[in-house]
């Protein structure tokens, strides 16, 4: 069936008009990630500082095991669950962010032991985990801004912890996708307990800065443990704002891709309706020239 005139300025028009939305969608994505990368740049600061102080309180005194084995509640449990939080996104538009992430968490519960429960950040890929058959114990709604992040992130540890201490948790896992130089982002894991001695050791490890050697003032417990709440905290305040820089990068370059794929259906449209506008004045012109050479035409008697 051939394109009329008419039919093609209509499409046109509705091509003109999605792209206006892909303009807007555009201009938010590349102004939301401005603000999710400098709460990172932020964070990778604040988690140095975290770090620092734990290494220095380890360092101060073997017996900081104890300190830790109050804090974190998960040393010595049961191995037979396995808490997960991943970190995905409530609206589309935005490729393969979801499916990467799920897809990696999947074949990375894989290799562990244990049984797997998850709390999803995100809609969308929520249910690519509950089709893959993994017992989801909670669902989160995604920050729209990063004001919302410390909420949502409260809410996880309230969740979670009352979950593990129920169920005996002994370890957690957090999945995100993480911003990448050269691309996109790439799906990340980190186990964020238990807060065994393997990473007591390593943070002691942590050589201070500069010379002059810090002194722990209050008890070295309390002092643990506050740094502990400080580090499970931030680290999956981390997780989740490299996870909503990671899904606008990607929405931005889904709002690129289709902002180019509507230039050149607009620009076929364009040239088809100029082709078929130029067929109909041809058309027009030919009968003129028909009609004239009609009148003027006398026939011999």
């Amino acid at each position: 069936m051939s394109e009329t005139a008419a039919s093609l300025s209509h499409k046109i028009d509705s091509a003109s008009d999605l792209k206006g939305v892909v303009r807007t969608m555009k201009a938010l994505a590349a102004s939301s990630i401005s603000q999710y990368e400098q709460s990172v740049s932020a964070l990778t600061d604040y988690y140095r500082t975290v770090e620092l102080g734990l290494s220095a309180s380890f360092r101060a005194s073997e017996p900081g095991m104890s300190a830790v084995n109050t804090a974190s509640n998960t040393i010595q449990r049961d191995t037979d669950v396995i808490g997960v939080i991943v970190f995905g996104s409530d609206q589309g538009l935005v490729g393969q962010f979801n499916e990467d992430v799920a897809d990696f968490a999947i074949k990375t519960l894989a290799t562990l032991e244990g049984k797997p429960k998850v709390w999803a950040v995100g809609e969308r890929v929520y249910s690519r985990l509950a089709d893959a058959g993994l017992e989801l114990c909670k669902g989160f709604s995604v920050p729209t801004s990063v004001n919302d992040i410390a909420g949502l992130v409260s809410q996880i540890q309230i969740n979670s912890e009352t979950h593990a201490t129920q169920s005996r948790s002994a370890s957690v896992y957090v999945f995100h996708n993480r911003p990448k130089t050269g691309a996109l982002y790439q799906p990340v894991s980190q186990r964020l307990l238990p807060l065994d001695r393997q990473w007591q050791q390593s943070l002691a490890q942590i050589p201070w800065p500069n010379k002059l050697l810090p002194e722990i003032l209050s008890s070295q417990t309390s002092t643990v443990s506050a740094l502990i709440r400080e580090y499970v905290f931030i680290s999956l305040y981390r997780a989740c704002a490299e996870s909503l820089a990671s899904e606008n990068a990607s929405r931005l370059a889904a709002m690129q891709r289709a902002e180019k794929n509507i230039d050149e259906l607009l620009e076929n449209l364009e040239s088809e309706f100029h082709r078929l506008r130029q067929n109909s004045i041809d058309e027009e012109l030919s009968d003129v020239l028909a009609g004239y050479e009609l009148l003027n035409y006398s026939p011999k008697t």
